[in-house]
């Protein structure tokens, strides 16, 4: 998760919108703090942050299945929480991976009549059902799939991160007042034209991580509703296997770290300024 500075005077921050804070703000890893402070990833063992970005894991939740949701999985939730997902709508997931996954399994649990998985190949049209979609597109084999789902969607949440992927024909899925929302991020400009948003009065959004407060509400929601993301176990010694795993797309669809010691109480910092926020 992004952390941001210890600034707390903008729109952004008083209302439970730290990721958006004006002031920027401090990436959980190749980083650096207000002082000038690196700050380091997930391969810590302990860490000190203020109480107000400590989030507790109910009872009722494992930690193989709050570790992803801390990333992946809030960055998914907070925009169809933002964006009304819910009973009465109708929701297109783009990419059924990692991010994805999270998506559709949200989107069920919070209601929605519609939950459908869209992704180029049918190869994962199975995977997408057993996650809970009521329907799947494989818009490389189904002609005429945007024609066919014209106006289908009050929401879209697109979690792939590729410049090639057919824009304009997703935002032909909306129906009227409907919004896209981009979680993935291209390295390339991805060019639409204005018309599909001018014609339907159609969005175009973005969402970024989410906040401590949505991280509670996430977690409570998977406990409630005994979501269980799809996760594999592996070693920390075999992060940098499950490195090229991951880049080869094997995990169905996100691999866990376990480290053995499990975090020992933390007794003394020998470098505070590599802890501090």
């Amino acid at each position: 998760m992004n952390r941001k500075p210890e600034q707390q005077e903008c729109n952004a921050c008083k209302t439970n919108h730290e990721s958006y804070c004006i002031n920027g703000m401090v990436n959980t890893y190749g980083g650096f703090h207000k002082n000038g402070d690196k700050s380091y990833g997930g391969y810590a063992t302990h860490h000190r942050a203020k109480s107000h970005f400590v989030v507790p894991v109910p009872k009722g939740l494992k930690p193989e299945y709050a570790a992803p949701l801390l990333c992946g999985g809030i960055t998914v939730y907070s925009p169809l929480r933002a964006w009304g997902c819910g009973p009465g709508k109708k929701v297109g997931i783009v990419g059924v991976g990692g991010l994805g996954h999270f998506a559709v399994l949200f989107a069920k649990a919070l209601g929605a009549d519609e939950v459908v998985g869209i992704s180029r190949r049918e190869a994962k049209r199975d995977e997408a059902i057993k996650l809970g979609c009521t329907d799947y597109i494989a818009t490389a084999d189904e002609k005429g799939w945007a024609k066919k789902n014209a106006n289908r969607f009050d929401l879209i949440i697109s979690t792939v991160s590729s410049a090639d992927m057919p824009m304009q024909q997703y935002l032909s899925t909306l129906a009227f007042d409907g919004t896209l929302v981009q979680v993935g991020a291209p390295e390339e400009p991805i060019p639409i034209s204005p018309f599909p948003l001018i014609l339907g009065r159609r969005r175009l959004a973005g969402s970024a991580i989410g906040s401590p407060k949505e991280i509670a509400e996430m977690f409570q929601l998977c406990v409630d509703k005994d979501i269980h993301p799809w996760v594999e176990l592996r070693p920390m010694e075999d992060a940098n296997k499950a490195i090229v795993d991951l880049e080869k797309g094997l995990p169905r669809f996100r691999y866990v770290l376990t480290n053995k010691e499990n975090g020992e109480p933390l007794r003394k910092v020998n470098s505070p300024s590599q802890h501090r926020l």
